[in-house]
């Protein structure tokens, strides 16, 4: 048995943190480039890589490679300078904001990219209030200074107004977007003039200057960057830490992902600044401790992410204890043993063996059949985490295997498909046969659920909107009432819930209003 003070101080080197932008902002170039600088690459590849390039380690999808979008969030575990870091790369786009989210559950910080022309966005906002309402700590990072910019003062104030924290600048441009020279660090009195490398392959070359040597250099945009430091001094935009990890303030860096710049700097305030994992709040409002016997939980599914093999990957965040690779532990949910034989660690679609891990790292388990998103495994007394919401459905299609003769494959990619959340498989309870309806946030998802039957199962889809409008979660006395309304339909999902499915809003309102005491609620989570 592994003692508290081991546990405690390898949780004191994990740092467990997730990425998130709008899309295009970065995000995805970031998470390369801190490979990179960990030494985990000796050359970065690119988002959208040419012919005979090398495309980002954490975009392994082939859907992901043709299109230049990240599509499933991916889980990199590797080394750096001593900490442990567990980075989760997210999708950018509304269509796959789920999985971002069950994402965020997972994490202890997260950094916030943002394009140095644009500000804040509409869906990195969206995601910032997802952070904020579970009091997460946010460093922010203003990316694409290589490029024509706004003013960073003005972006500074957009970013405060926009999200109701004030930024605490650590580094700040030297020269304008598209003419950027390097940075101040306000922390050490340091000019880091940067030199570009080729297509930001390999490190960029860095020197550094002390305040005795500032001095001595013509450049009207330094001498502008040093007044612009003033004058954050004299406002008091000073990093505090109690005041970052309570999620008041955000420190600020600033670079460019692509040609590297300040990609080291961001990494250290990653294991300077961004929390240690500590204890986790249970579904009954109690703490548990980090030195607490093993739990943790699934936040995700993947299937097939080996293709030779068509294995199915659960991931799991530890959040208490030790784990040691064949423990036996508790399936909450099932109330039955489980064993974790096949542990792994994950960096993208690679894996090595897991012999161990500690809270916070994240690990995958092949072939778990059993595991759902939000199940909690466990050793000693019974605990169970929060469940993890899933999105209110915006859109309803139909799916049915063109070539009958491929059903069985059909089915079990409907299955698969299901589990990891890239669609919601509605089901007749009293007709499990009958053709289901997909429920989606976005248009995308119903390509990616065609492209992976197809690709992966081998099961070419017919796919086409249906009559449905809007959906509300019921339960099985209203549910019995609205079968017998026209318009209507009910139909359930993975987890047991019970959705009616109405063909217009209109519908909807009067149904509600004519029923006050009939259930028709809204799913916790959406996108809107």
């Amino acid at each position: 048995m592994m003692s508290s003070e081991i546990i405690c101080e390898e949780a004191l080197r994990r740092r467990t943190f997730a990425i998130i932008s709008h899309p295009d902002a970065g995000k995805t170039t970031l998470t390369e480039k801190f490979l990179l600088y960990s030494g985990q690459l000796a050359e970065a590849g690119s988002v959208k890589a040419k012919r005979g390039g090398k495309s980002a380690r954490s975009d392994w999808m082939t859907m992901e490679q043709d299109r230049g979008i990240s599509i499933a969030s991916t889980v990199l575990q590797f080394n750096y300078e001593g900490t442990i870091i567990n980075l989760l790369d997210t999708p950018g786009h509304r269509d796959f904001s789920e999985d971002t989210y069950r994402v965020l559950s997972a994490v202890d910080a997260a950094i916030m990219v943002l394009d140095a022309a644009k500000g804040i966005e509409a869906q990195t906002l969206k995601l910032f209030e997802v952070c904020r309402a579970r009091n997460m700590p946010i460093i922010t990072f203003i990316n694409k200074w290589d490029r024509p910019s706004l003013d960073p003062l003005e972006l500074i104030d957009q970013i405060e107004q926009a999200i109701g924290i004030q930024t605490t600048p650590i580094t700040w441009p030297v020269g304008p977007g598209g003419e950027f020279e390097g940075v101040i660090n306000r922390e050490t009195k340091q000019f880091i003039r940067f030199t570009r490398t080729s297509r930001g392959a390999t490190e960029a070359i860095e020197e550094t200057l002390g305040l005795n040597k500032i001095n001595q250099i013509e450049s009207a945009y330094l001498q502008n960057a040093l007044e612009e430091v003033e004058l954050l001094d004299e406002i008091g935009a000073i990093h505090d830490q109690e005041l970052f990890l309570a999620g008041e303030t955000s420190p600020l860096f600033v670079g460019s992902a692509l040609t590297n710049f300040g990609v080291r700097h961001l990494l250290n305030a990653v294991v300077n600044f961004a929390p240690s994992p500590s204890e986790r709040e249970t579904d009954s409002g109690a703490l548990r401790d980090i030195d607490s016997p093993f739990s943790a939980f699934v936040f995700k599914v993947q299937a097939n992410m080996d293709p030779s093999h068509r294995d199915r990957v659960a991931f799991m965040r530890i959040n208490s204890g030790y784990f040691e690779r064949g423990m036996q532990v508790i399936h909450q949910r099932l109330q039955k043993p489980f064993s974790t034989k096949f542990a792994t660690t994950m960096f993208g679609s690679d894996r090595d063996t897991a012999d161990e891990g500690y809270p916070g790292d994240v690990l995958g388990l092949v072939n778990a059949s059993d595991l759902r998103i939000g199940d909690t495994l466990y050793v000693g007394e019974p605990v169970a985490f929060p469940a993890i919401p899933r999105f209110e459905p915006e859109l309803f299609w139909s799916a049915r295997p063109i070539d009958v003769s491929k059903t069985k494959q059909f089915r079990k990619g409907l299955d698969q498909l299901d589990e990891e959340g890239v669609v919601q498989v509605l089901r007749d309870q009293d007709a499990p046969t009958a053709s289901p309806v997909l429920g989606a946030v976005g248009q995308m998802q119903f390509e990616v659920f065609a492209h992976r039957l197809e690709h992966e199962f081998g099961a070419e889809v017919d796919m086409s909107p249906t009559s449905w409008a809007v959906a509300r979660r019921t339960d099985n006395n209203t549910a019995e009432k609205i079968r017998q309304l026209r318009g209507t339909r009910v139909l359930g999902s993975l987890d047991g819930t019970l959705f009616a499915l109405f063909d217009s809003t209109g519908r909807l309102t009067r149904t509600v209003n004519d029923n006050p005491d009939w259930v028709l609620e809204r799913v916790v989570e959406t996108v809107g």
